[in-house]
This record gives structure tokens, C-alpha cells and sequence, in this order.
């Protein structure tokens, strides 16, 4: 089979601006670069919280984290008034369970309702269960049909993550 041939004017021009191994490495360069730029682009994901009630689960990246530094006081605030963006319904009688990513437990997460304190010791440990009905009384005594939860990762006094969770009570 004969190979068609480009019109002398093309291929003078094709000489022109590169030679054979310099195209092929003009290639190889472009592709490197093109390649590094992709990877420059991607975040580094954060540790994810998960919430399980049952066989459902929901899981949520940070509202607020800061690559395991602590985040900025000025945030803090901010970060703890999010509205939770994933949510999960829970019966009473159900036990829910929180996960987090080893690297959260190795510094400590506690949970906070409607943006307070509700525990005083970071829990160091990975995985936790805690009755449905803790969490659905309001600090006035109240009860309520839903609760944002949140995790916080802190490291003593410094917070590094914050997730949040929005438990919906069953009717």
C-alpha cells in the first residue's frame, strides 16, 4: 500500500520548526507538563466523618479544616454556625454511630450540639456509639425534631476540623 505523502510545502514547514527527536521530546515535555498541571490542580481531600444509624450511613468532608493545622480563631465561630448539609433520620430507640478517619482520633474529636461544647475530654478513639435519645432535648429541656451535630478535631485547646451532621428524629 502506498503511503500518501504530504505536499513538499508542509513537510518543509514541519522541518522547519522541529526535527524528529526534538518533536518527539517537544511531546514527551508537553505531556509531562500537561500532566503536572492536572495533579497541581487536585485539593488533597480532608478526612472524612461518617454518621450510621442502622444500615444507613452518611458521610461528610470538613465544613471548615486547614490541612491538620489549627484553624484560625477568627473562624472558629463561623466554621461552628455552618448548617450541617447531610442529614440522617434516627427512631428514639436508635444507637448512632460516629466514625472518623484515624488521623482525626490520633488528636482527638468531641462532639458539639447546636455549636456548644457537649463533652469535655477529646475521645482518641476511632469509632463510638451513643443512644439516639441524647440528642434530641434542648438545653432548655425542650424536645426537639432535630439536632445539628458536629465532630471537632482538636489537638488541646486548638480546633483542626469541623464536620457537621444534621440528625432528623423519626415521626
Amino acid at each position: 500500500m502506498a503511503r500518501a505523502r504530504r505536499p513538499d510545502s508542509l513537510r518543509l514547514m514541519t522541518v522547519a520548526f522541529f526535527t524528529g527527536s526534538r518533536r518527539r521530546a517537544a511531546v514527551a515535555l508537553g505531556a509531562v507538563s500537561a500532566g503536572l498541571l492536572v495533579l497541581s490542580a487536585c485539593d488533597k481531600p480532608t478526612p472524612i466523618a461518617t454518621v450510621t444509624v442502622g444500615s444507613d450511613s452518611i458521610h461528610a468532608e470538613a465544613a471548615c479544616y486547614n490541612d491538620g493545622d489549627a484553624i484560625k480563631e477568627s473562624q472558629i465561630q463561623q466554621c461552628l454556625n455552618k448548617k450541617a448539609e447531610k442529614s440522617i433520620t434516627v427512631a428514639m430507640d436508635d444507637k448512632i454511630r460516629f466514625g472518623v478517619d484515624p488521623d482525626i482520633a490520633d488528636n482527638g474529636w468531641t462532639i458539639f450540639l447546636g455549636g456548644q461544647q457537649a463533652e469535655p475530654e477529646p475521645y482518641k478513639k476511632t469509632y463510638r456509639t451513643i443512644p439516639a435519645s441524647a440528642f434530641f432535648s434542648s438545653q432548655t429541656g425542650e424536645a426537639t425534631d432535630n439536632t445539628q451535630v458536629t465532630i471537632v478535631e482538636n489537638t488541646g485547646k486548638k480546633l483542626t476540623g469541623i464536620w457537621h451532621f444534621k440528625l432528623k428524629k423519626e415521626s
